[in-house]
């Protein structure tokens, strides 16, 4: 189980998390939807700890860490939260000078200490898994987009984290291209795999997520079955909010 507890987020004099509480289940996918600027993104970063909460409290499993206001909290315990969490990125973030192989590789053999051996076998199950094994030697710039994010999903699940984060993972996709990586995290999700995502991508977000919550100004409007949030929802600001997506969608 992942639970966040009353997350506060300053960014100066900027208050971009409000006190957010949610829980994710085990073997669940989530969703935070919301406009730019709401704290989606930020939201998803505190749980890895790429961006450290100013105040709250951050559990994944057994481990949970406490922020306060002007206490630092120590390197190697954030480290330890860190490590049962894989980060798929809206860019990719595939190292350049790296083959789709290596990319994978490299986390495993300098970070875990894995031997070459067992870290190349692991890529490959994994490149087998999301449809790239024959692209094993290709260099990032001459995969498509979707090619790209699938090596960079295969990355993320390498040291079998407890949970997969996902901040944008199609937008940086046109339709088509997307449609490889939603099919991809799709299969991960049928196979139980725990998932959380920010996303503007409503398609994404219907088809995988079994819960959403919408979020607007740092703090959470809406939250719920998937199916209840974008089919009946309940506040006048989440529908303002998918009837903008829904006619974006239809003019493209």
């Amino acid at each position: 189980m992942i639970e966040l507890s009353d997350i506060h987020k300053r960014f100066g004099d900027l208050e971009v998390l409000k006190g957010v509480s949610l829980r994710f289940a085990e073997g669940s996918v989530s969703a935070l939807v919301g406009p730019s600027g709401g704290g989606k993104s930020t939201l998803l970063r505190c749980i890895n700890l790429l961006e450290t909460p100013s105040a709250g409290t951050v559990r994944i499993g057994d481990d949970a860490l406490t922020f306060k206001q002007g206490e630092k909290v120590a390197w190697k315990n954030m480290q330890r939260l860190r490590r049962q969490t894989g980060m798929v990125f809206q860019s990719f973030q595939l190292f350049p000078h790296r083959t789709a192989i290596e990319n994978i590789t490299e986390g495993l053999i300098t970070v875990r200490g894995w031997s070459k051996e067992q870290a190349k076998a692991r890529a490959m199950e994994l490149l087998q898994k999301v449809g790239l094994a024959h692209k094993a030697d290709a260099w990032p710039a001459t995969l498509s987009g979707g090619q790209q994010q699938r090596v960079a999903i295969a990355r993320a699940l390498a040291p079998s984290p407890r949970v997969l984060l996902c901040d944008e993972p199609t937008s940086a996709l046109d339709p088509e291209l997307a449609e490889e990586v939603v099919e991809v995290l799709a299969n991960l999700a049928r196979e139980g795999t725990t998932m959380v995502m920010a996303t503007h991508d409503l398609r994404l977000a219907s088809r995988i997520a079994q819960d959403v919550a919408f979020l607007d100004g740092g703090s959470i409007v809406e939250e719920g079955p998937a199916s209840e949030v974008f089919n009946r929802p309940q506040r006048e600001r989440t529908k303002r909010f998918l009837a903008s997506l829904a006619a974006v969608s239809a003019s493209d």
